[in-house]
């Protein structure tokens, strides 16, 4: 598993820094895109199809928007060992299918508990629970998922799409460790 083509992503990112460029770019080689609230009305804007998660999953966003991502679908989609027979039959049997690319960053909240007139409602709401989810399961996969948490890999990653035709185990790798 040296390149993994890339064809179905999740994008769900608080800072949307260079967003819709790198879902153009997925999108025009093919790339299946997932996403949630915010990022979706982002690449709207600029017409980017995509799939609400709460559509892919069956499931509705709830509780504020609290749970979203939470979901196998999301997670199995992550996690299943794509060499390993039995679990891509046990995905397979669930309707789980691969997520091959997660593009996700965090919620501010280093930076808004260090307003000094910050609620302790405000700064809980800041905790993150989905995205590290995310990012963990993706890292955890790394020899079947790419893993993007900085905007400023976004080039590289659409580079390595078009050069090689899907990311290098390398690549994965660096940018689980990042």
């Amino acid at each position: 598993m040296s390149i993994v083509s890339i064809r179905k992503a999740i994008l769900s990112v608080f800072d949307k820094t260079g967003i819709e460029d790198f879902a153009k770019a997925l999108e025009e080689k093919g790339v299946h895109i997932l996403s949630t609230g915010g990022t979706g009305r982002a690449l709207s804007k600029v017409s980017v199809k995509y799939q609400e998660v709460s559509d892919y999953t069956g499931s509705p966003e709830m509780l504020g928007g609290r749970v979203k991502t939470l979901h196998p679908k999301i997670h199995g989609g992550l996690l299943f060992k794509r060499n390993d027979t039995s679990q891509v039959q046990e995905a397979d049997r669930y309707g789980i299918y691969p997520i091959d690319l997660v593009a996700v960053n965090l919620y501010p909240f280093e930076a808004t508990v260090a307003k000094p007139d910050v609620s302790m409602e405000v700064a809980t709401e800041n905790i993150d629970i989905g995205g590290p989810t995310m990012i963990r399961s993706a890292a955890k996969n790394f020899l079947s998922v790419t893993v993007v948490t900085d905007p400023s890999d976004y080039v590289c990653i659409i580079q390595e799409m078009i050069e090689k035709g899907g990311i290098t185990l390398e690549t994965r790798h660096r940018l689980s460790a990042k």
